[in-house]
């Protein structure tokens, strides 16, 4: 059955492809902040432990709530490790990285994150579609504060 919300076909590929690669960043995101609560290691690891521990699951719904607005505007989500490299801005850390190291990572993948949904912005207010402009909105309000967040500790 045909989708028929307002937005034509041409649109909503184009808003999939951005939402596509806004998936493969947070997903990226997502597993580098998980792998740095497993091994932070030093004087602030029980607040680094949290602090990420709270980031990556707030990261494992959002992955979900991309992935399904891609399904609503009719196109397949990208799953896989291939897929989100491919389509992703980020890269993944070499490990080894001592927790400001981390910090630091991390504070680029959060700004990454935001500018990737940024980009997005113009085309989904083009095509007036207004559900992916409020989970953009969301989603640069969440990583905006947690780049802030995670700056914070690097102030002397």
């Amino acid at each position: 059955m045909e989708i028929d919300i307002g937005i034509s076909k041409k649109d909503r590929a184009k808003i999939a492809d951005g939402l596509s690669r806004l998936l493969a960043d947070s997903y990226t995101l997502y597993l580098t902040t998980h792998n740095f609560h497993w091994n932070v290691t030093g004087p602030m690891f029980n607040t680094l432990h949290l602090m990420f521990e709270g980031q990556y699951n707030e990261l494992a719904l959002a992955v979900d709530s991309i992935a399904e607005r891609i399904r609503a505007l009719g196109f397949p989500a990208p799953g896989t490790y291939k897929e989100f490299q491919k389509l992703g801005s980020l890269s993944e850390p070499d490990g080894g990285m001592n927790a400001k190291e981390m910090i630091s990572h991390l504070v680029m993948g959060q700004e990454a994150v935001v500018k990737t949904a940024r980009s997005i912005l113009p085309l989904v207010d083009k095509a007036n579609d207004e559900p992916t402009a409020d989970l953009l909105t969301q989603r640069m309000q969440i990583h905006e504060k947690n780049a802030w967040m995670l700056r914070s500790l690097l102030e002397a």
